[in-house]
């Protein structure tokens, strides 16, 4: 593996300044469409599985975190509240009380349940200058987040599609799994009183048949969790996504729905993260690959290599013909050269005299092999379909 601080600054991906702060990278155009690709294949996945996309504000009152138990139980890792207009606002730490007040917002029925709501939202944790380190360990995170309200009944399956969805996640990005870990309540006041062993049940029936570590203290203050773990090129541990089963924020928002028995009954909140921080996701990503992202991550999916200035203006018609290829030109230097700076493409095409003359392209893939010359149509379409997740 390789370490994506490093390779990550030399494929141009994201940087830092010190006057924007430690912990807080920002991102260059090319980091920029790995994220945003990541970003619309997570966005992709939770609607062809049923979940609804909202957005919430960063900042809410001091008031909201004391409800939910964040300011009691994590105020060690949140920014001190802003006095503003005589009001403390607070930078979320998390989204799920954001998404208890969306569902309170109006009156439930049993029939919306599962209600599935996904948010790619920003989020804050103080964290120690100590443990920052690239996009591991940031302040200012990127969460794909969603919470599942649902009733008792509906927990375990629920909790089972939200963990497959991560294993198909990992599938397309060809990511694997350091370990999955049961994460239990430990010793101390550090938890919230609540029915701790249905939870830890749930989960466990939802961990059968995978293999798995059951570790206490790592629960969060609410609840127990599924913790899919990752490793770092220097073998560091660190949690990618999370399935999580919550009894304790329903009661202390009071949501409720109307059963079939036309009697108000308290939903369950399932918190579900399939690629966790995309800060997170994204090292993860430059460290497994080296920078030969798959093609539908990749910043440049094809690179057009003109022999001489000749070729040039076909060069420029095959680049107007690409469409949503993310697609570019390399003329300059030598084409061995030009060959060896574009290895991080997953497709490149050679254009001399015989392509210009024929009106076609011929392919070369990462990995060496070559596809025979095809008409430029025939070409642009293959591509299309390959740089597909």
């Amino acid at each position: 593996m390789h370490d994506h601080r490093k390779l990550g600054r030399e494929l141009g991906l994201f940087g830092t300044d010190p006057l924007i702060g430690a912990g807080l990278p920002y991102w260059l155009p090319d980091g920029a469409i790995v994220r945003h690709s990541l970003e619309e294949y997570v966005r992709g996945l939770e609607r062809r599985s049923g979940y609804r996309h909202v957005h919430s504000p960063v900042l809410a009152k001091r008031e909201l975190y004391e409800i939910s138990g964040h300011w009691a139980h994590y105020r060690d890792d949140m920014y001190p509240p802003m006095d503003v207009g005589g009001e403390q606002l607070v930078l979320r730490p998390s989204l799920c009380p954001h998404h208890a007040l969306i569902y309170r917002s109006r009156g439930r029925s049993h029939r919306e349940l599962p209600l599935r709501i996904a948010e790619l939202g920003g989020m804050y944790r103080s964290e120690l200058s100590g443990v920052l380190g690239g996009l591991s360990r940031v302040r200012a995170i990127q969460l794909n987040d969603a919470h599942i309200f649902c009733t008792l009944d509906q927990v375990e399956a629920e909790a089972s599609a939200a963990l497959a969805m991560i294993r198909q996640a990992y599938d397309a990005l060809d990511i694997r799994p350091a370990r999955y870990r049961l994460s239990l309540p430990g010793a101390g006041g550090k938890y919230v009183a609540g029915d701790w062993d249905r939870s830890v049940e749930i989960l466990r029936s939802v961990l059968d048949g995978l293999p798995y570590d059951a570790v206490e203290g790592e629960a969060a203050f609410y609840g127990p969790k599924i913790d899919v773990q990752i490793a770092d090129s220097a073998g560091r541990e660190s949690t990618l996504s999370t399935v999580q089963v919550d009894f304790h924020q329903p009661e202390q928002f009071g949501l409720e729905y109307v059963g079939a028995d036309a009697a108000k009954h308290r939903p369950v909140m399932v918190h579900r993260s399939i690629i966790g921080s995309v800060e997170r996701a994204v090292a993860q990503l430059v460290e497994v690959h080296g920078g030969a992202f798959p093609a539908w991550l990749a910043p440049v999916q094809l690179r057009l290599l003109p022999v001489s200035a000749a070729e040039v203006p076909y060069a420029r018609e095959v680049l107007d013909r690409c469409g949503n290829l993310r697609a570019e030109i390399a003329a300059e230097g030598s084409l061995g050269a030009r060959i060896r700076d574009g290895r991080w493409a997953p497709f490149q095409a050679v254009i001399g005299s015989r392509e210009v003359a024929a009106g076609q392209l011929s392919l070369r893939l990462r990995d060496g092999r070559r596809l025979d010359l095809q008409p430029v149509a025939d070409a642009l379409a293959w591509l299309n379909r390959a740089v597909e997740p």
